[in-house]
């Protein structure tokens, strides 16, 4: 029998018992429409958020020091002080690097304005350079400081802390840890939309003050390089000249930093450098979505499964009521094949409207969750097909069993069948 024949024999079978073939695909689109919308919702987050974070950054990366036994990133945890003066010279002094911002934690024991005292524990000891990058230059009023002068920019959070909001031209007490007060003039305030870290997200929310390192910063080593005595940093930003050359600037910068550097002569043995470039940042996030996305995807293809027992159950069904029908086949020459392919091609129909009319769902109900969410939708077009490949496999799997009961049936048997 040709594969037309097939064809219009199942269908006119679909069409006979409508409701029921209509239930039977029921579980076949819940879960294809669960997975086409869980897939377009991870993929659209995806593309929202290292849209939003990639924006608007620099060709950078950092370098910094965590435990061997950690895999530490950017502003997290407290790296060791390692980085020197001739550290920041030498890689300054690398192919494709355009600059080197140096960042460094001074502690503090309060900030003080008009007599009212907040407890900020530390301040970030950089240069001018820092607000250039990323979304760090966002200034809501004011400009960076002026190295060697007693200048600070604070962040909208800080400001507010004040009963009395503090505003460009303000003076500030900052008191030291150790008791040493100093007073600084506020020259600009960051917008909320600026971060906390070069490779944070967008609207950082902690109280942050931002000082020149010449006067409030003190940490100093004795360079192995030199011998001189000189500050040291916890963490290095180094700009590459374009994004082209980011990868082979961060290879040069490992390079030194693990061989030749002071900080490889000064860092503690359980510990370890590592340079993360903002790619790479964007592929952890990459990968964090794409765990959840798989994860509850997973979820979803529980829903597949018990369509594909519903379709079992019904071509079981299907087999013993054409059970004579079978017989009559039999007795006028169809072959255990032909019967086969009959089951077959009914069991795979019914698992392709449910994975077309799934898609749609899927798709429908993407589109709402993205609105509703305010994502940008991002459909990945390869799960159609994919999804069409399951519909049709849905169909053989569940369909394989009772077809090949049909096609064993005795025709014998199958003529006295009531």
């Amino acid at each position: 029998m040709d594969i037309i024949e097939s064809l219009r024999m199942a269908w006119r079978s679909i069409r006979s018992h409508r409701l029921r073939s209509t239930l039977t695909t029921l579980g076949v689109v819940i879960g294809v429409g669960a997975v086409i919308t869980f897939v377009t919702l991870g993929a659209s987050l995806q593309g929202a958020i290292i849209g939003e974070v990639a924006a608007d950054q620099s060709p950078t990366m950092i370098a910094s020091s965590h435990p061997e036994d950690t895999e530490s990133g950017p502003g997290m945890g407290s790296g060791q002080t390692v980085f020197t003066e001739y550290d920041i010279q030498q890689i300054q002094a690398l192919e494709g690097v355009e600059t080197v911002v140096p960042q460094g934690s001074v502690s503090l024991s309060g900030v003080t304005h008009q007599n009212q005292s907040i407890g900020l524990s530390s301040m970030t000891a950089t240069t001018p350079a820092y607000f250039e990058q990323s979304r760090q230059g966002n200034f809501s009023a004011g400009e960076s400081f002026d190295p060697g002068k007693h200048e600070v920019v604070l962040n909208e959070q800080a400001a507010s802390l004040f009963e009395t909001n503090i505003s460009v031209g303000n003076t500030i007490t900052i008191t030291r840890s150790g008791g040493e007060t100093i007073d600084a003039t506020v020259v600009g305030i960051l917008g909320s939309d600026s971060t906390g870290e070069e490779f944070g997200p967008p609207g950082g929310s902690q109280p942050q003050v931002y000082g020149p390192t010449d006067p409030f910063y003190e940490n100093r080593l004795e360079s192995p390089a030199t011998g001189e005595n000189q500050r040291a940093y916890s963490q290095l930003t180094v700009v590459a000249v374009d994004y082209d050359q980011v990868d082979e600037v961060a290879d040069r910068v490992t390079s030194y930093l693990t061989s030749e550097s002071d900080a490889r002569a000064l860092l503690p043995s359980a510990y370890e450098i590592s340079v993360q470039t903002n790619e790479e940042f964007v592929e952890q996030i990459q990968s964090i979505i794409n765990t959840f996305t798989g994860f509850i995807t997973g979820i979803a293809v529980i829903s597949l499964v018990v369509g594909a027992i519903g379709i079992a159950n019904i071509m079981l069904v299907s087999v013993t009521e054409r059970t004579r029908e079978i017989g009559i086949m039999k007795a006028v020459g169809f072959q255990n094949r032909d019967i086969l392919q009959l089951f077959l091609v009914e069991s795979v129909i019914l698992g392709l409207i449910g994975s077309i009319i799934g898609i749609l769902v899927g798709v429908l109900a993407a589109y709402g969750a993205t609105r509703a969410l305010d994502l940008p939708l991002t459909f990945p077009l390869e799960w159609i097909g994919i999804a069409v490949v399951v519909g049709i496999l849905v169909g053989v799997v569940a369909g394989l069993y009772p077809a090949w009961n049909g096609a064993r049936t005795d025709p014998i048997e199958a003529l006295r069948y009531e």
